[in-house]
């Protein structure tokens, strides 16, 4: 139990200094400060820094994706054999990060802009474990989109979905749950109603019509 105490003790300072310093900002011995245990108990239950980020990213991130997938899972069986709704996919993916700022109150907060550093920190390994999570995930939910919008080319998604991310990558990194302008970001369902019409009328948007001239006609040969 003891041994139990002092990992997740190590976890949660971990989480709250790499959400308000990033990976590079943080040192061991600023986390063994804050959760009050010696260098030895991180480098016993842990290891390296980075295998200490990585257990904080799984964390958060494994249930977050189990939750995001099984949305899917549900929306594309009540499709059956159409296509699911662009507004549900979008759901989907969203809502499970929104939800941490309802559900976990300030630590939610701390997870999300946890989150938000994870998708822009620059760091090298920082990236990599980032597309360790999420790179299989994205091509889910590709696949789905391409399905709900078949006449955007694939090459153009794969762009319009990058800006998904980064909208969504940017609310979760805002360090203030009330925006300057009087939004209340901790309103998740309001939130999630915003993103989502916002999103899927961006991933519906025509063609500029420079793209639409670098496309291949239907039907012509290659």
């Amino acid at each position: 139990m003891a041994d139990t105490d002092t990992k997740e003790r190590i976890l949660d300072a971990a989480e709250r200094l790499f959400a308000a310093h990033g990976f590079a900002g943080t040192s061991l011995r600023a986390v063994t400060r804050e959760a009050g245990v010696n260098l030895a108990a991180v480098h016993y239950h842990f290891g390296t820094k980075e295998d200490l980020l990585r257990a904080v990213l799984g964390r958060i991130v494994i249930p977050i994706n189990r939750e995001r997938l099984a949305m899917l899972e549900q929306v594309e069986a009540e499709a059956g054999s159409d296509p699911p709704s662009l507004e549900a996919i979008l759901e989907a993916f969203i809502a499970p990060d929104l939800r941490l700022i309802r559900d976990l109150g300030e630590r939610g907060v701390i997870i999300t802009r946890f989150l938000g550093r994870s998708y822009t920190e620059p760091a090298e390994m920082v990236q990599a474990l980032s597309r360790e999570h999420y790179e299989e995930l994205g091509q889910r939910f590709m696949e789905a989109i391409a399905r709900a919008l078949p006449e955007v080319p694939r090459t153009e998604l794969y762009w319009r979905f990058k800006l998904v991310v980064g909208v969504l990558t940017y609310i979760l990194a805002d360090t203030d749950p009330t925006g300057a302008y009087g939004e209340d970001l901790s309103d998740v369902d309001g939130t999630l109603r915003r993103l989502v019409a916002f999103l899927a009328a961006g991933l519906r948007a025509p063609m500029p019509e420079a793209q639409r001239r670098d496309q291949p006609e239907e039907g012509a040969s290659s």
